[in-house]
C-alpha cells in the first residue's frame, strides 16, 4: 500500500527562549533561531507514536530576532546511568549567564511521516503497544494518526508542556490551517547562521547518540530544512 506523508503547520511563541549552542560549554548561548530538533520536540510534545516520526521541512521567523541576558542557578554535573551515586545540588549549584532569546514566534511546518509495521523499533511502552495492537486489528493507516494530531493540536491538548528549548521556557501553540487563515507574513531579514545543530542520531546509538549538524540560512525570514537522510545533513 502507498502512503503519503501529510505536512503540518504550528504557530509557535513564548516570552523567552534558549536554544543552546553545543560549542559553548561553559555558560549557555542561544542559537538565533529554534533548531530543527527543539521544532521536532514541540511536534512529538502533542502527539507521538512508535508507528510515526516528524520530518520538519520548513521554519518562518515571524517576530524580529532579540536577545536578553540573565543569571540562573544550574547544576553543575550530569547524572551517569552507569552510577548509582546521587548528586547533592547544593554542593554542585553554580550561577552562570545565559544570553536567551526574548519575544520569539515561529510557524513551523513538518511532515508526519508514517512507519510501516515492518520498519519499526520495538517499543518497550506497554500501553503504547496495547493501543497499536489494537488499531492494527483495525487496518492500520496513516490517516488515523493524521486525524489523531489534528484532533489533540486544535484542541490544545500535549502530552507534556511544549518548550522552547529548555524546560523553563515554556511554548504556546495554534494549530495553523493555510487555506482558512491568513498567515502574516515573515521578518523581512536575511542571515546566514552557520553551522547549526540539526538534531541527535539515536537510530544509530541509543545510548550515545552523535550530533548531526546542517548550514542554516535564513531568507526572507525562511529557513529550508533538508531532510535527516539528505547529504546536507553533516552527520
Amino acid at each position: 500500500m502507498e502512503y503519503f506523508d501529510k505536512e503540518f503547520c504550528l504557530e509557535v511563541w513564548g516570552p523567552i527562549a534558549c536554544f543552546t549552542r553545543p560549542e559553548l560549554k561553559v555558560e549557555r548561548v542561544s542559537y538565533d533561531v529554534i533548531t530543527p530538533s527543539a521544532a521536532r520536540a514541540i511536534f512529538e510534545a502533542i502527539f507521538w507514536k512508535p508507528a510515526i516520526r516528524w520530518q520538519v521541512t520548513k521554519i518562518e521567523v515571524l517576530n524580529p530576532i532579540k536577545w536578553t541576558s540573565i543569571r540562573r542557578n544550574e547544576v553543575g554535573a550530569v547524572a551517569s546511568i552507569t552510577s548509582m551515586a546521587p548528586i547533592f545540588i547544593e554542593e554542585k549549584r553554580q550561577q552562570k549567564n545565559t544570553l536567551m532569546l526574548q519575544d520569539v514566534r515561529y510557524r513551523i511546518w513538518a511532515k508526519l511521516e508514517f512507519i510501516p509495521v515492518w520498519k519499526r523499533a520495538e517499543s518497550k511502552n506497554p500501553s503504547i503497544d496495547k493501543e497499536e495492537g489494537d488499531l492494527l486489528h483495525k487496518d492500520e493507516n496513516p490517516g488515523k494518526y493524521n486525524a489523531m494530531f489534528e484532533r489533540r493540536a486544535s484542541k490544545g491538548q500535549c502530552f507534556n508542556q511544549p518548550y522552547l528549548g529548555t524546560r523553563e521556557c515554556s511554548a504556546s501553540f495554534h494549530l495553523v490551517n493555510p487555506e482558512q487563515e491568513e498567515l502574516s507574513a515573515p521578518i523581512n531579514e536575511n542571515r546566514d547562521l552557520g553551522l547549526m545543530l540539526y538534531d541527535m542520531d539515536f537510530e544509530g546509538n541509543l545510548e550515545k547518540p552523535d550530533a548531526m549538524f546542517y548550514h542554516a540560512i535564513m531568507e526572507k525570514g525562511v529557513i529550508m530544512v533538508p531532510h535527516r537522510d539528505s547529504e546536507e545533513v553533516l552527520k
